[in-house]
């Protein structure tokens, strides 16, 4: 027979098992470029522990390293991650029975990964599945990161120096499969690429603004890609 009950704790862990297997290794590297970026190790935990964003955390390394102002950066990785009020929005509304209280926490711990599992439970949705589903995820993303700044700091400065290029490596490997399912993805890159070279040359902007204003060219050609697409689909 078929369970009824709505999801509780140990489902939510149960189903999170899978993201953590993901988050971990993925946290290590992270804790290690941080490690390599010059980031001290509270400041590391600090930033799995607050921001709690992969992508976010991987382009504010970059940023640091680059020398772009502290507000710049905020402001860069806020953009990045307004994806996740429209995720937690959408989850919203199947936790409409969970006390307000709550949702502050469940709403932080919304990742691209767990939005995914959450959305895909059928049925129910409640806030110890949530808080379970999130929290485990959490924890592996923290410890992860703990972990790899702690390797990193065992290792040769000739291997820390050089584990720089995977940064671009990680973002490679984000871009890359979604190029392969939507080759429009690489112009719009590229797009975002030549936008800040040419902000850059022109001496208009600092250099974190003109990373921002890239990011919201991109983001805005992407839109309108995408309700193209949607548009041709309807056709």
């Amino acid at each position: 027979m078929p369970d009824n009950h709505p999801p509780g704790l140990r489902q939510g862990a149960a189903d999170g098992f899978p993201i953590v297997v993901g988050y971990f290794p993925v946290a290590m590297a992270f804790g290690l470029l941080a490690k390599t970026t010059g980031v001290t190790f509270a400041d590391a935990c600090l930033f799995s522990l607050v921001v709690f964003a992969g992508a976010s955390q991987f382009m504010a390394l970059d940023l640091i390293k680059a020398g772009i102002a502290t507000a710049d950066i905020i402001l860069a990785t806020f953009l990045l991650n307004l994806r996740h009020l429209m995720m937690s929005a959408a989850l919203a509304v199947r936790l409409r029975e969970v006390r307000r209280g709550l949702l502050p926490f469940i709403a932080f711990g919304v990742t691209d990964e767990s939005f995914s599992v959450a959305a895909l439970k059928a049925g129910k949705l409640t806030a110890p599945y949530m808080l379970a589903l999130n929290g485990v995820a959490y924890a592996a993303w923290f410890g992860g990161t703990v972990a790899g700044y702690l390797v990193g700091a065992v290792l040769p400065a000739a291997i820390q120096s050089s584990l720089g290029i995977g940064l671009y490596a990680l973002f490679a490997a984000i871009l890359v499969p979604e190029i392969k399912k939507r080759p429009v993805a690489l112009l719009v890159a590229l797009l975002a690429g030549l936008a800040y070279l040419l902000l850059s040359r022109l001496g208009l902007l600092s250099s974190g603004w003109s990373l921002i204003a890239a990011i919201i060219a991109a983001a805005a050609a992407g839109l309108f890609v995408r309700q193209d697409e949607e548009r041709e689909g309807d056709a």
